[in-house]
């Protein structure tokens, strides 16, 4: 009796299972029934065009498609994900065209950086002082920054933190030595991220250690009544840099004067982009990048100890790669979809660093690193460093960019515009706009050397209640020449506004600036 019930369950368990495993008609050439979404059609519509297959397999002309399809992607990736490495690379070649090839060898924008010099967009507010450090020829170097400098900051080879000097930096404005650790050194020295002082041979420092063996070191002198001379002046006298095995005999100090010397510090935006990632592979030590992003950059053959030498057909894919991906560069930064971009709804005034992470890290790092924040920075600005992001009342700097006009078109350089900035900007020390070449990112070039307004340097005319108007046009509106900055015909433009020392009023958006808006 037993044995029967349990016949009639095992029985009454297939039948239930029947309808499932055997219903449906086998797929033609199987058995059974294949599920069709893991099934390739034998033609497939795509935006490469008809790729066809035999039973899964592609044909030689799909292949043929398809590989240089993966090459180009490949190309582009590495184009959006090699540009904070390239960036770097272009200041430093550009310091070397200079005159500074050597870290003891410091570029002073001594009348403030005019719109000569190419230079992702650059302030013309503050005094820079700026210059590479070359790790692996000096080892551990030391940099003496003088009391009364303003922000400072070291990035590594691919644009990350190192350390922050002056007013952000532990020194706090105050002035003090600093000892940056190449990526090989193996004392007892390991201080964090951000850095920690210690005492070395019975001299205290702020230690940090790089990444990589060359770095940026770019400093920042605030103007005294309107003038560049105080931070020029202070840099000349109090900065130094120097190997540590040589501090008792350091090199004396050389300073070039940077300002209205036309060099160019920007990444190439052609193939050359490639042979200038492949020096900065090769440069640097291999566990300077994580596997995953050696790898996009070995795909197309760029791979440390190993020549970059793309045969024809490569090149001539990565020459269409690297256009693609300078272009989605540019839809990035000027037509931004980014969520968290817009500093007010419906308004183009936006973050260049959005997501408010110097790491790009999306929602706490759960949500991965942003990419395309990432690739919106490096490819209009420079220097990385967590105060950036930092909400700091009457500290540090906040800055808003605005690619188009109230009605969301780009800004022409023929036409004329207005910018109404409220009274009681929210900005302790000073409030500026600087505008930029949409081609270059740098300063536009016009009959004014420097194109932007200050309101502490510059005599603004001032409404009856306190706000000011700016404008943009290629001819100055009669009356208004003291508020006009010049653009040009046939070119566009785009501004960005900095708040230097931003007051709540700018945190928490009770006081906002106008859209740009086009005069008739």
């Amino acid at each position: 009796m037993k044995r029967n019930i349990i016949f009639v369950l095992i029985s009454a368990s297939v039948i239930a299972l029947a309808p499932a495993a055997w219903a449906d008609k086998p797929t033609p050439g199987y058995n059974y029934k294949i599920p069709d979404k893991i099934m390739t059609p034998d033609t497939v519509e795509t935006r490469l065009g008809t790729l066809k297959f035999f039973d899964g397999m592609p044909d030689k002309e799909t292949v043929d498609t398809l590989y240089d399809g993966l090459d180009i992607i490949r190309g582009v990736e590495t184009f959006l994900n090699g540009i904070p490495a390239t960036s770097i690379e272009g200041l430093r070649l550009g310091f070397i065209d200079a005159g500074a090839d050597a870290s003891h060898k410091v570029i002073v924008m001594d009348k403030l950086l005019d719109s000569a010099p190419l230079f992702l967009t650059g302030n013309t507010d503050t005094v820079y002082a700026m210059t590479a450090l070359d790790l692996k020829r000096d080892g551990p170097t030391v940099i003496e920054v003088p009391p009364g400098s303003g922000p400072g900051t070291v990035d590594d080879a691919y644009f990350r933190f190192v350390i922050d000097m002056g007013i952000p930096g532990p020194d706090r404005g105050k002035g003090g030595k600093y000892l940056i650790l190449p990526p090989d050194y193996k004392g007892d020295l390991a201080p964090p991220e951000g850095g920690a002082e210690a005492e070395v041979d019975g001299e205290k420092y702020f230690v940090a250690k790089s990444t990589s063996y060359v770095n940026l070191l770019i400093l920042r002198g605030f103007l005294v009544d309107g003038k560049p001379d105080a931070a020029t002046a202070m840099f000349k006298s109090g900065l130094k840099v120097y190997p540590l095995a040589k501090r008792n005999a350091p090199p004396p100090m050389e300073f070039i004067n940077g300002s209205g010397k036309p060099f160019n510090t920007i990444h190439a935006n052609n193939f050359e982009f490639y042979d200038e990632l492949h020096t900065v592979i090769e440069r640097e030590p291999v566990e300077m990048l994580e596997p995953e992003l050696r790898g996009i950059f070995a795909s197309i053959g760029i791979e440390k100890g190993k020549a970059f030498a793309p045969n024809a057909r490569m090149k001539q894919l990565l020459t269409e790669a690297v256009a693609i991906g300078n272009a989605m560069a540019r839809a990035i930064v000027f037509r931004p979809r980014l969520e968290g971009f817009a500093y007010y709804p419906g308004s183009a005034w936006g973050t260049g660093f959005v997501g408010g992470n110097y790491q790009w890290l999306k929602d706490g790092g759960t949500g991965g690193r942003n990419l395309d924040a990432r690739t919106m920075f490096f490819y209009q600005a420079t220097v990385n460093t967590p105060a950036m992001v930092l909400k700091m009342v009457g500290k540090g700097s906040q800055y808003a960019i605005a690619t188009v006009d109230k009605h969301g078109e780009y800004l022409d350089g023929s036409k004329a515009y207005k910018l109404h900035i409220p009274a009681n900007a929210p900005a302790k020390d000073f409030w500026s706009v600087v505008v930029y070449d949409p081609q270059t990112r740098s300063e536009l070039q016009t009959g004014q050397p420097f194109p932007s307004k200050n309101n502490k340097r510059d005599k603004l005319m001032m409404n009856e209640d306190g706000s000011v108007d700016l404008h943009f046009a290629p001819e100055a509106p009669k009356g208004k020449e003291s508020n006009w900055i010049q653009t040009v015909a046939g070119k566009g433009w785009y501004p960005i506004l900095r708040l230097y020392g931003p007051l709540q009023p700018w945190f928490d958006k009770t006081w906002r600036p106008s859209e740009i808006e086009p005069i008739k």
